[in-house]
């Protein structure tokens, strides 16, 4: 059991109007730890057992104390993440979505997404959240390649992921997301693109690409330091992302953030309103909230959440209150990676001077008042925000 936590209060958070709004939902379980991830994850050995009942119940109260605070505001969108959500079942995850219906007051058309494992998936399961109001699905890939998902530590099978894929689309899904990583150890150019066509070729309207990255304390860390695995090179890296956005823009599928691409009207409407200004409530163990210029994340462990709930306070670890030049540089580092491009009325005249010098240097162009990445551009993406703000 971790040690009792010392209640935080958060500050009077005052919403800023004419934002999306968004609720996330943290999953905190998983049946086994991928070698990559350093979320904030438990599997059953880790908890002694997992009661996703009892977390249900204090998820519960969290929203409810949220909904309180903010004084019901209006949900656009909403994201059950994790972890592995679809460990929950359908019939908690429609559940977690009534008590959100109960507390705070969903917008007409609302975004409802869950994050799935395509091996805790089946028919049912996708039948029952779709009727329950989900309305995109986002399942784990990250490869067809049964060598590089064992580097991974990844227990689905290589052909699970498109069968449920297609699963959901059955289901009635319009927006079903795969999600890739590439650069694994061991990962081919061909494994690469096998993948890709066959996310492809499911039919799906969304596929995110990630690099994969070493995260210190991860058991893939620990391999790369013993010389076990090599860590990914950056220009292999580099390579293949071009061979993910070509292939997925050959298919008709357009880059809209820096490593998500979709078919038209496909956008995850909860992720870009974290990139491009909107607020949210982070709900769950270790989830993050972000309203007006507070920003804060709630305790780790799944016992010590409950606990704060039993006794009526938010499960608040801790906070920061945002100043304005940390908005800056959060605002141009996360509107830099849009399609949508950087408002060149968001720089100073110290920034756009240096603009121009990106621009000369091929990294970005300007669309109308807006500045894009170049192809080249997203491969430099943070480089590019250094050269702006520095």
């Amino acid at each position: 059991m971790p040690p009792a936590q010392a209640p935080v209060d958060l500050p009077d958070l005052q919403p800023i109007g004419g934002r999306p709004f968004g609720l996330y939902v943290h999953v905190p379980f998983c049946i086994t730890r991928c070698g990559y991830c350093d979320f904030n994850t438990y599997t059953p050995a880790e908890l002694g057992g997992v009661n996703p009942d009892a977390w249900l119940a204090a998820l519960g109260r969290e929203l409810g104390l949220a909904a309180a605070r903010l004084g019901r505001p209006t949900v656009d969108t909403v994201f059950v993440g994790g972890g592995t959500p679809s460990l929950l079942g359908g019939p908690r995850l429609a559940a977690l979505l009534d008590m959100v219906r109960e507390t705070f007051t969903l917008a007409p058309g609302a975004e409802v997404s869950t994050e799935a494992n395509p091996e805790s998936t089946w028919p049912e399961f996708f039948d029952t959240i779709r009727a329950a109001g989900y309305t995109r699905v986002s399942l784990g890939m990250q490869s067809v390649a049964p060598r590089v998902l064992g580097v991974l530590d990844r227990v689905h099978t290589p052909n699970r992921s498109a069968d449920a894929a297609r699963e959901a689309l059955a289901a009635g899904f319009d927006h079903v997301s795969l999600d890739l990583i590439y650069g694994t150890p061991g990962e081919t150019d061909d494994d690469l693109l096998r993948s890709v066509d066959t996310a492809v070729a499911t039919g799906v309207d969304h596929v995110s690409a990630y690099a994969l990255t070493v995260e210190e304390g991860t058991a893939l860390a620990r391999r790369v330091r013993l010389g076990e695995l090599t860590a990914p090179d950056n220009d292999v890296l580099a390579h293949r992302y071009e061979l993910v956005d070509a292939r997925l823009t050959d298919a008709g599928m357009n880059w809209y953030e820096v490593s998500n691409w979709c078919r038209p009207g496909g956008e995850c409407r909860h992720n870009v309103g974290y990139w491009d200004g909107g607020q949210w409530w982070g709900a769950g163990p270790g989830a993050h909230g972000y309203v007006g210029a507070t920003r804060w994340w709630n305790v780790k462990h799944p016992n010590a959440y409950a606990e704060l709930l039993d006794d009526a306070r938010l499960p608040v670890a801790g906070f920061e209150q945002l100043e304005d030049d940390a908005l800056h540089t959060e605002d141009v580092m996360l509107k830099t990676r849009l399609r949508q491009g950087l408002p060149l009325g968001r720089l100073s005249p110290d920034e756009r001077g240096r603009a121009e010098t990106v621009v000369a240097d091929g990294l970005l162009v300007p669309e109308g008042d807006r500045l894009v990445l170049t192809p080249r551009g997203r491969l430099l993406a943070d480089a590019v925000v250094r050269a702006l703000l520095d």
